[in-house]
């Protein structure tokens, strides 16, 4: 493992579930407004790129919290009303869509939970193991282009870099800890770009996992707000560090994220075994994007006693799945899919009253059209034009536009430069 340099930073972790704001001097913090990407010009050959994920930040979220940071970065750059994801709308999927520019159905990464019957095996996000695997993850993802043409390229923790994909990692990474604190996270990107020229990653993604886990206990939730607030404090420890550094001008940023979020309760469960026996569901991962691979003498059984049983489950087989979901073509899609209703669940009796805690709060994977699946878009820097507000825009394009800002020749993608080329000057 190349990891790189590291950095030592005080932990909060004590103070994890409360907001911390940032507040600089007054005039350290005019200094690094004045120094925001967006400010200033450099030659291409010269800039960074920085990728950041807040995973589950809803479109919606900036207005319902106090996020200075995120608004002055907006304002010296551009915004999408919405950024608008793959299907289903979940972690992994997602972020491979947005380093790569495939839907899942052409890069593999078909969901969180997932069996290639290929390989025999299941992908599971709590697996290292499969994770780290690169046999899973298919299509060329930004920092394998970058590394392939000689720029150098650094990541905490975006999902994927933790394998060898075509035969290279980011030059620098480290494997996921959800404990690190989201100042250490900053504090190492920041170190990276302390290294020589030489040595210096010139593409470097971030991922923050903060909000996601908040909205999970419920979008609508003080500790959304709370989280909102700390991300964009701790973004600010970011503008600021790259400021002092002489790097805010020549720095193109990139913050997005995954998907929504929206509220789920016990009210809205659909429980399969009221339509099928559950032993011959052959379940590989359940709502709201149900997957299911029963044995091959049972799938007609499956389907017909799913097929309009609940007029919120929509059952398909694979090759039924609507065209505007992409969700056909991969071998990993398993044989019937059922896509729920915002809101809704699918569960087994038994399974609910094994933790019926674990249906309230919040979901995500629904439908991308639905306005909370959706998520957000800011980018700033010398690449970008500056006070634009666009129409909501989907993250399938963010890899060509991300290959333009690198000034790399794009692998083969479903994203198009063009419907992106009205944010850069």
């Amino acid at each position: 493992m190349k990891a790189g340099p590291t950095v030592a930073l005080r932990s909060n972790k004590p103070r994890r579930q409360r907001s911390q704001p940032f507040r600089l001097r007054t005039s350290a913090y005019l200094l690094a407004l004045a120094l925001l990407p967006g400010c200033g010009g450099s030659s291409p050959e010269a800039q960074h790129l920085l990728l950041v994920s807040i995973d589950g930040f809803r479109w919606d979220y900036l207005q319902r919290a106090h996020t200075p940071h995120l608004d002055s970065l907006a304002a010296a750059g551009v915004r999408a009303e919405a950024l608008i994801g793959a299907f289903p709308t979940k972690t992994y999927p997602n972020h491979y869509t947005l380093a790569t520019g495939l839907y899942p159905e052409n890069h593999g990464i078909v969901a969180n939970t997932m069996f290639d019957p290929v390989l025999n095996d299941t992908f599971r996000l709590a697996d290292r193991h499969t994770v780290r695997d690169g046999q899973w993850y298919g299509g060329e993802p930004i920092w394998v282009t970058a590394e392939k043409y000689g720029v150098k390229s650094a990541s905490l923790f975006w999902p994927g870099t933790e394998a060898v994909i075509k035969g290279r990692r980011p030059t620098y990474w480290q494997p996921y800890d959800h404990e690190l604190a989201p100042a250490e996270v900053v504090g190492q990107a920041l170190t990276w770009l302390d290294l020589p020229p030489a040595q210096r990653p010139n593409f470097i993604s971030l991922y923050f996992h903060l909000v996601d886990d908040a909205g999970h206990r419920h979008p609508d939730s003080a500790w959304v707000q709370a989280a909102v607030e700390r991300i964009d404090s701790t973004l600010g420890l970011l503008f600021a560090g790259l400021a002092a550094r002489g790097l805010a001008a020549s720095t193109n940023i990139i913050i997005t994220s995954d998907h929504g979020m929206t509220g789920v309760d016990t009210n809205r469960i659909i429980f399969l075994d009221d339509y099928v026996d559950p032993a011959l569901l052959g379940v590989i991962d359940w709502a709201p994007a149900l997957a299911l691979r029963p044995a091959t003498e049972f799938q007609d059984a499956v389907y017909s006693g799913l097929k309009g049983a609940h007029p919120q489950l929509h059952i398909y087989r694979r090759d039924e799945v609507p065209a505007r979901y992409h969700y056909t073509s991969h071998y990993r899609i398993p044989p019937i899919i059922g896509i729920t209703d915002l809101g809704w669940q699918v569960t087994t009796r038994a399974r609910f009253r094994a933790n019926p805690d674990g249906f309230t709060g919040g979901a995500h994977g629904y439908d991308p059209a639905y306005p909370d699946m959706q998520a957000i878009f800011i980018a700033s820097g010398p690449g970008f034009k500056r006070g634009l507000l666009t129409p909501p825009l989907e993250n399938i394009h963010l890899y060509e536009l991300m290959c333009r800002l690198l000034g790399v020749p794009p692998a083969p993608n479903d994203g198009s430069l063009e419907r992106v080329s009205l944010l850069l000057r």
